[in-house]
């Protein structure tokens, strides 16, 4: 299998098969974290706005739920297929255990092209696909949340469908939710803020001065355009800012809200006011002190990892590395912080508007990051500690670190003998 085909469950699958070895593991610890303990694939129909129906296919990936209910986001994605969801709830479980929180992890998708849909057809595609999931979700079962080309409001509709289901109001059964139905003041900048704590925490290791550090930032959506943001406001000169139609560069540095209001207004990055248009990729190989990839998987491989010149590499997207890319960055001496400790505070800042929900009451922003950033740099040191212990990459560490975690509670539950 070639290495831009590679299927992201088996590269899951091989990196939680490592950790395991690392640790010493029994046998059947892999067996049970190897594959999702539940995984659903639907069908449903929707009715189009010219009158014809169109089906769909969906699924909710249930991986484990040793030390609780299963989380993670549901996308909208033509791209989408079933493997991918699976390796996504994988890579939830030992996310959510990287930082401790009292979550297994989930994934779900729908295979469409939502830029392809009215408001009216996105509605009755996220209700009918909550229809179909209704038994296997819940506040105390599987919470979903946002996740590529989903959002808040798409969060609102299936709280609502699934509250029509129940008979009463069920806020919590999803995260990332408008406001007034429930959401958490400052989840929108979660993922950002917590891949930014932590490249701030890997630069003070490293003894690299933020203030006079440079960035890269592949991914001009949300994460990555709010981590720009986020770097800038700490003295950090961005000097590239790449998303699927374009590519700009200047070495003099660029103000990140200049650029995400020209993307708003021209739906791209490209041609950005007094910078250089590059080739699409180019964001992953410029010279710079950190690199931020917030895109899709695999988007650095082997073919282009040999020219990445970052210090620090801060994953805000979910598996942006693949394996033999891996291989390269460490030989290299690059640092890089995984997805799954990187990336984890959108899932953190889901687990506080759950713990809201639940107590109906609710935080302000300030004590919302107050709460975010120690945690983040609690895991970060964690994952930090086992990688100068054992001399492994960082993300073998959190594989380390999360792993047994999991393995601890399934042992305690008497899952493994």
């Amino acid at each position: 299998m070639s290495e831009q085909t590679m299927n992201p469950f088996l590269i899951c699958q091989g990196q939680v098969k490592e950790a395991c070895h690392q640790l010493g593991l029994e046998p059947a610890a892999y067996e049970l974290l190897k594959q999702p303990k539940r995984f659903l694939e639907v069908s449903f129909p929707v009715k189009m706005d010219d009158g014809t129906v169109k089906v769909f296919t969906g699924w909710r990936s249930q991986h484990n739920d040793a030390v609780g209910p299963y989380k993670g986001g549901l996308r909208f994605h033509p791209g989408t297929y079933a493997d991918e969801v699976r390796a996504l709830s994988m890579w939830m479980t030992f996310k959510c255990a990287t930082l401790g929180l009292p979550y297994g992890g989930g994934k779900g998708a729908v295979k469409c092209n939502p830029k392809e849909l009215s408001q009216g057809e996105l509605e009755r595609l996220s209700r009918a696909f909550t229809e179909r999931i209704a038994p296997l979700i819940g506040d105390d079962i599987d919470i979903p949340a946002p996740d590529v080309y989903t959002n808040a409001q798409i969060m609102a509709w299936i709280t609502d469908e699934y509250s029509k289901l129940q008979g009463r109001n069920r806020f919590g059964v999803v995260t990332g939710k408008p406001i007034i139905l429930g959401g958490s003041l400052g989840r929108n900048e979660a993922t950002a803020r917590g891949c930014v704590t932590v490249v701030l925490e890997a630069c003070k290791k490293l003894g690299v001065d933020a203030a006079k550090a440079t960035a890269s930032i592949q991914g001009f959506g949300n994460a990555g355009s709010i981590a720009a943001i986020l770097l800038a406001e700490k003295g950090v000169k961005i000097i590239c800012a790449e998303d699927s139609r374009g590519c700009v560069y200047n070495a003099a540095g660029m103000d990140p809200k200049a650029i995400l209001a020209h993307k708003t207004k021209h739906s791209t990055v490209a041609d950005f006011p007094g910078a250089k248009n590059l080739p699409a990729g180019s964001s992953l190989t410029v010279e710079c002190d950190i690199l931020i990839p917030a895109a899709l998987e695999n988007s650095i491989t082997s073919a282009n990892a040999g020219g990445v010149k970052a210090r620090i590499i801060g994953e805000a997207a979910n598996g942006p590395t693949t394996p033999e890319a891996d291989e390269v960055l460490f030989s290299k001496g690059i640092f890089v912080i995984p997805d799954i400790l990187a990336s984890a505070g959108g899932v953190t800042v889901s687990y506080f508007e759950w713990v809201q929900n639940l107590m109906g009451y609710y935080w302000s922003e300030q004590e919302v990051n107050e709460k975010l950033g120690p945690m983040m740099v609690k895991s970060f040191t964690a994952v930090y500690d086992m990688h100068k212990a054992k001399g492994v990459s960082m993300r073998a560490a959190a594989f380390m670190v999360a792993v047994k975690r999991v393995a601890d509670a399934m042992r305690v539950r008497g899952w493994l003998g």
